[in-house]
Formats: structure tokens, sequence, C-alpha cells
């Protein structure tokens, strides 16, 4: 049955990505975004989204580069449904056409406006694009909003596959490596790949429900497989421990979901209610990151201790099939391994070490991490454009022609609108005339002259206003809209004083809208996160403070992965070694989805930690010594497993860093650090110290919630279930 499911959801989430949606970082209710929806509605075509530069050897004059000019245009306005208000260097009024004009002159734009929402406007640009760009002695190439979008879906598209290709190949080969076995391996490779399946299958049903966002598809797929992986690990690991023990194959599964299982579903529960905190935000990128992003852990769950058990059952003791360590020992003459002791390992020896000297160790550990995060103080955010692409892709080319070889960006530029303007044609052009004074604009249109340095240089504009209507004034920029110095523009250019209402659109005003209405939401979101936090660990622990402790430490362990990814992707450190654009910037999106997902992800394990601390805390002596030998063997007992699982779901993630869109990148690679760090200097070093500083303490809690423990808490002390005869029976089949 799972198996069939399996391939149902892939059939139907086959076609995923061509039902999602590039945008949904805005909402309807922004500044920006109604100016943007009022000029839709009155001036169709006054907003470019699609820009086309013309290059020819002999300049954009040549009668080669006008027939090729004016065949693009024919093509454009066969479209009239879709394609609004375009505009040409060869058939401009003579104002714009320096504009639109290269500073070499060898290059000249043809501009549109594409009409449609975030699905349909990257999906009409693409065609477009295949339709108009030409290569030859006159070389055309497709950029703007839309065509951006285009080519962020196609290659987030093709990213996918590679990420995939990358990571369930790596993963197997380390699970062989990890569990010795080809058949232990090939269990958590299985989930996986259910797991997959059913995120986008998942993905799709929920695209005929909602609005979801094309950058959700790689990152749902990618935590289905690391958390269906990374589950599947926990679980058999533990089957094969059952089985060392002497329990037969259906009591060690029984025993095996008793406390390895109701520990994945604890856990899951966790980054679901972490994923859930995005549900505050207004914007659908975000909402459709919690829809899906829940039910692929769900899916995921279901997975590890639904069908691994069937699985594990239909396996029995050939669990420990295919063994590859004893060849390679051999073909490397290597001793035999010999399977050692938990007070023997290399993890229990390491805890001890830090338990003798934890407070030096916590200070030098904790000024590390720190110092690690210290860059995050300094980041700016900024929407996410066509640098986010290689930069042999062709909007990403036109994106750099705009920004370096004209006077003006066209993709880049402001518009005001004065929806309630009503005045006459002199009061628009005091207006316009006052804006072009403010620094690095190059030129301001207005109904009635096109206006620089506060001097009119053009007259005889056609109408660009309807009085019944408003009007509109185009600002144009030679700055970064998402710089320090185009805010500051764009205050600038607000701090003018119009004639009557003004709103304004563009890049510029898009980023602010959107950076401070995210902001806004945070400290909710953050606060419904600490808050199921701290219940949920209350009652896995029955401790008031290791959920405290818990909460801090992951703090500590994203703050530093932050600072770490402003240094690298904002800063453009390491930038020519990852392949990406450094726009000194990073988009606020991403760190959110980076906290949630990432904190969800540390939870998982400092769950899975504390279970098996707690299982030696409660089977040992209450006492100080009893507490540091429970914080030693727990570790002993996960270490490995841990080490193995952060690996394999760095490894997931990144996969995902290996994508060309430097978002994903950003994501990818940040996601694979917290986990690392996570994994190794927090349950290493920083937990295991704070843990023996506290000693009995970290177990304390008050006598009410104590009772409350009891009776609605988790407890996995109890003995295992005799299995039934009937069992058994199935079992030995």
């Amino acid at each position: 049955m799972a198996l069939l499911l399996m391939v149902l959801c892939g059939a139907i989430g086959a076609t995923v990505h061509s039902h999602m949606k590039s945008g949904g970082f805005v909402t309807d209710d922004l500044e920006s975004v109604r100016a943007s929806q009022y000029l839709s509605e009155h001036f169709p075509g006054s907003e470019p989204n699609f820009v086309l530069t013309v290059t020819a050897e002999d300049g954009p004059d040549s009668p080669a580069a006008e027939a090729a000019a004016d065949a693009a245009v024919a093509k454009l306005r066969a479209h009239p449904t879709e394609v609004s208000g375009v505009q040409s260097y060869w058939d401009a009024r003579p104002d714009l056409r320096q504009a639109l004009r290269s500073t070499d002159g060898k290059r000249a734009l043809i501009l549109a406006s594409i009409e449609g929402d975030d699905a349909e406007l990257p999906e009409r640009a693409g065609k477009l694009s295949e339709e108009l760009e030409i290569d030859g002695p006159v070389t055309i190439r497709a950029g703007g909003l839309g065509a951006t979008f285009a080519d962020i879906n196609t290659q987030i598209s093709k990213d996918l596959v590679i990420a995939e290709a990358i990571a369930i190949p790596v993963t197997g080969l380390l699970l062989a490596l990890v569990f010795g076995s080809v058949v232990a391996a090939a269990l958590p490779v299985a989930i996986g790949l259910f797991a997959i399946a059913a995120a986008l299958g998942i993905l799709r049903v929920l695209t005929s429900l909602t609005d979801v966002s094309i950058f959700a598809l790689n990152m749902t797929t990618a935590l289905g497989l690391a958390l269906a992986i990374d589950y599947s690990l926990f679980i058999v690991s533990r089957y094969r421990e059952e089985l060392t023990a002497g329990a037969t194959p259906t009591a060690a599964v029984i025993r095996s979901i008793q406390t390895a299982g109701r520990t994945v579903v604890y856990s899951a529960l966790v980054v679901a209610l972490s994923l859930s905190a995005l549900l505050v935000f207004p914007q659908y990128f975000f909402k459709s990151f919690a829809y899906a992003g829940i039910a692929v852990v769900a899916a995921a769950t279901a997975a590890a201790v639904i069908v691994l058990p069937a699985l594990l059952i239909l396996v029995g003791d050939r669990i420990n099939a295919g063994d590859l360590r004893g060849p390679l020992r051999k073909l490397f003459r290597r001793p035999p391994r010999v399977e050692k002791e938990p007070r023997q390992t290399f993890w229990y020896r390491l805890v001890v070490a830090v338990m003798k000297r934890p407070l030096p160790i916590a200070l030098a550990t904790t000024a590390f991490l720190l110092l690690l995060g210290s860059p995050f103080l300094g980041v700016q955010f900024g929407y996410p454009d066509d640098r986010a692409l290689p930069a042999d892709v062709a909007s990403r080319q036109v994106g750099d022609i705009l920004r370096t070889e004209f006077d003006a960006d066209m993709a880049a530029s402001a518009t005001v609108v004065l929806p309630e303007f009503h005045g006459t044609p002199e009061q628009l052009d005091a207006y316009a005339r006052e804006l072009s004074k403010v620094p690095d604009v190059p030129a301001v249109l207005s109904s009635a002259a096109v206006y620089r340095n506060g001097l009119r240089v053009a007259a005889g504009v056609p109408e660009m206003s309807d009085p019944q209507a408003g009007a509109y004034l185009s600002v144009g920029t030679r700055l970064d809209p998402y710089s320090d110095a185009g805010t500051a523009q764009l205050d600038a250019l607000r701090a003018v004083e119009a004639p009557s209402q003004a709103l304004l659109t563009g890049p510029a005003a898009l980023n602010q809208d959107s950076v401070t209405a995210i902001t806004g939401k945070l400290p909710l979101a953050g606060a419904l996160i600490a808050i199921t936090t701290l219940i949920l660990l209350f009652l896995f622990t029955g401790s008031v403070v290791l959920p405290v402790k818990a909460l801090a430490l992951n703090m500590l362990s994203l703050a530093a992965t932050f600072g770490a990814m402003v240094w690298i992707f904002q800063e453009g450190n390491l930038a020519g070694l990852l392949g990406f654009t450094a726009t000194g910037t990073l988009n606020l999106a991403m760190p959110i989805l980076m906290f949630s997902l990432a904190f969800g992800a540390s939870m998982d394990y400092e769950v899975f930690l504390l279970s098996r601390i707690r299982e030696e805390w409660l089977a040992g002596p209450k006492t100080t010594a009893g507490n540091t030998e429970a914080v030693a063997m727990g570790v002993a007992r996960t270490g490995r497993i841990f080490t193995a699982a952060a690996l394999l779901m760095s490894i997931v993630f990144l996969g995902v860093a290996s994508s060309g869109v430097s978002m994903m990148k950003l994501f990818g690679l940040g996601c694979a650090l917290a986990v690392i760090s996570d994994a190794t200097v927090i349950r290493g070093l920083l937990a295991p110290a704070l843990m023996r500083m506290m000693g009995r303490w970290n177990w304390w809690a008050p006598k009410p919630l104590v009772r409350l423990h009891n009776r609605f808490g988790l407890d996995e002390s109890e003995e295992p279930a005799a299995p039934a005869p009937q069992l058994e029976k199935v079992g030995a089949r």
C-alpha cells in the first residue's frame, strides 16, 4: 500500500512546478502594491516589467538592428490582452531616446508591461522570451521582473533534480558505512524516497487550494528527505540495539517504536509547531511553507512509524545482511572491528573531559559562537532581483547591462502615483521639478515635460494622466534600489511635498514596505515558537530548567549561523568559491525560513538526546554524580548516531546549496551549518558543560508542574510490551 501511495503521489506531483508562483513577498495592503494596482487599472503599461536589450555590432541605428527591433515590437503587440505599454528606442519620443540607449552606443531597449499575477507573469514572460530572444549580428535578450521570475522558476526546477541526484546516493553510501550493512542502509533511503514522493504530491494538492511559492519546492522536499532519513536512522539503530540484546524481531520492532518511535513523533511535533509560526505572516510565501512543511513533516513521520516497522518485520534478522565493513577492512588490511561498550567510546571520554572543566569550556564555547554571530548585527535586508541568478542567465545579463551601461536603470525606476490629483498641469510640473532635485535622480517625467536637476529639458510629452483618474510621475535613478543609498533616496522622494496624496512604488518602495511588514510580525512568530517549545519540552522532560537551556542554546547556535551567512552572502566573502553575486543585502525571508527549519531540526536532536539522558537518569541514582553519569552515557549512546544523522541531514541541505539561485544557496548552506554546529559544538561541548554545572537542578520543576507532568507527560520508562503469539508467528514467517 505504501508503494502504491508513493507511485500515486509521484504521479500527481510530477507537474507541480508549473502550478507554483514566484512572488508572495508582499500583500495587497502595502502602499507600493496599492500604487501598482492603481497604475495597472488606470495606466496600463506604465510600469514596465519586461525589458529587451537589442545589441548590434553597428549600433542600434543600423538597418539590421532596427529591423530586428521592429519584428520584436510586432510580436509583443500581437498579444494585446497580455502585453501593454510597448515602447522602444526606435519609436520613442525624443526625450526618452537617450534613456533607452546605452552610454557606449551599442545597445538600445524595448520596454513592455506583461499583465498577470505571480503565476501568470513568469509563464507569459517565459514564452515571450523564447519567442523573442535571438543570436547573431543582432542579439536580443529578455530581462526585467517577468523574465527574472521565469528564469528563477526554470532554475529551481532544474536544481531540484540535481540536489536529489547528489543527496540520495551520497546518503545511501554514508548510511552503508554507518550501519555496515546494505540492507540497514537501504531502509532509511526507501523511507526518504517515500517522503520525497509524498512531498511532491502534497505540494501539488496545495497548489489547487492556495498559492504556493516555487521556493517551497526545493525546501520542503529537502526537509522531507532529511527528516525521513533522520527518523529512520534512529529507529533502525534502536531496532539493531534491541536485536543485539536478544529480542526477537517483533519484540525489537515494538520496543523501537515505544522508545525511538515515540520520540520521533514528539520531535516531529516540535518541528511542525516551529513551522506553524510562519502562519502569522500575511504573505503567502510564508504561509505556503507552513502548510507544505507541516504536511511533509507529517508524511515523513508517518513513513517512519508506520511503513518502516512493516519493512523491519519483513527484513527481520537480515537487517545486518550485506555487511560492507568486513570486506573493506580486509581490503585496507585493517583488523576486524570490535563493538565498544558506551564507556569506551570517544563521545563518553569527550563528555567526561568536558564535565571536569565545565565553566571554562562553557565560557569559551559561548564566546566563540557569539563571535561567529557578531556580523549579524550589521545585516541589511533586500528584495530578491535578477542577481540571485547565475551570471550566464539571460535576465541576469540584462540586469547587469541596465545597471552599468545606462544613465538610469529602467528596471529600478520609482513611480510616484497621485490617485486623488485633480489640479493643474502647472502644479504637477512644480512637483516634478522638486523631485528632479533629489540627488542621483537623472530625470523625472511629468504629464507636460521632462525635468533634470530642477530644469525643464523637454516639452511636448503626451498626456500621462486622465483628470478623472489622477496622475503619475516616473522617477529615474542611478542607485541600487536595495542599497542604503537607494533607501535614503526613497526617503528623500517621500519628503518632497506633493500636491495631493502620493503613493510610491518600484523596487525600492516594494523592498522597504515588505521588510517593514515582515519585521512587524517577527516578535509574535518568535514568541509562539518559544512558548510551544518550552511547553513541549517540559512535557517531555518534566523539567522547567532543561527547556529554557535548550531554547537558549538553540538561539545561540542559530545566531552564529546567521552571522556566518551575513559574512558569506551579504559581505561577499567566499562569493567566488560558492559562485554567487553579493548585493550587500540578504533576502529577509531566508533567515526567517532558516530559523523555523533549523530551530526545528535543532530541537529534533535535543529531544533525542534528552530522551536518552532521561532514560539513564531514571535508571540511576538521583544525585549529582548520577546526573553526570546520565549525561555522559546519554551522549555516548547517541553521539555516533547524532554525528551520522547531522552529516546526512547536512548533505541533503548542501544538495539544496548547489542551486544556482543564491537564495536557495544561502538557505541550504545555512541549514547545513546550523545542523552541524548543533550536533557537534552544542551537543558535544556546551550542553554537557551546562548540565554538569546545574547538576540535579537540571530535573527541577515546581510540585504543581510535577503533578501535571506525571499526568500528561511523556514517559518512556515502561517495560517493553510482551508480543502476542500471533505477532510472533507473523514475524517468524
